[in-house]
């Protein structure tokens, strides 16, 4: 669906619960993001394929075109309680520190841009993810506000729809 120079997107499905059981099981992937079991990643990967089906979006497998290895989740996830779209991004570990994590959010992004009726993108961080505010940093985006997601406290950053060249 969506390719970029190294990497491939393509929306997350149920037959990705192997991969995103094992993405989530890393102490040092889940710490923010938290883990699942099998059942909770089939309710998950059935509510992503919902968002997918009924707004258009959702959140997706990232792949390395060379050769179609599964290194983690990006996308754009709507948050009814907040009535925003946030992208959001979670690489394996083995994945960090090549780009890949701001490689894959700059192409939802400019996908989401494109495609969806969205004046501005959010991102919701953790406190102490500092490798995802980087992240953040370097696709421009700025805090917005401090908000709770899952009874845990976020920044919410955000990022404008950029201005017609």
């Amino acid at each position: 669906m969506i390719e970029t120079e190294r990497l491939r997107l393509r929306p997350l499905s149920t037959d990705d619960v192997d991969a995103f059981v094992e993405l989530h099981s890393d102490d040092r992937v889940n710490r923010f993001v938290g883990a699942y079991s099998q059942q909770q990643a089939l309710e998950r990967l059935r509510l992503i394929e919902s968002q997918w089906a009924e707004r258009g979006h959702g959140l997706c497998a990232v792949e390395l075109k060379d050769g179609g290895e599964f290194i983690g989740r990006a996308g754009l996830n709507y948050w009814q309680l907040f009535d925003e779209v946030e992208v959001g991004w979670t690489l394996k570990a083995e994945a960090w520190g090549h780009g890949y994590a701001t490689e894959a959010a700059r192409a939802c992004l400019e996908w989401g841009f494109a495609t969806l009726d969205a004046d501005y993108f959010t991102a919701m961080i953790h406190p102490g993810n500092a490798a995802s505010v980087r992240v953040a940093g370097r696709l421009g985006f700025t805090p917005l506000r401090e908000d709770v997601l899952f009874g845990k406290p976020v920044t919410v950053h955000s990022l404008n729809r950029p201005s017609p060249a």
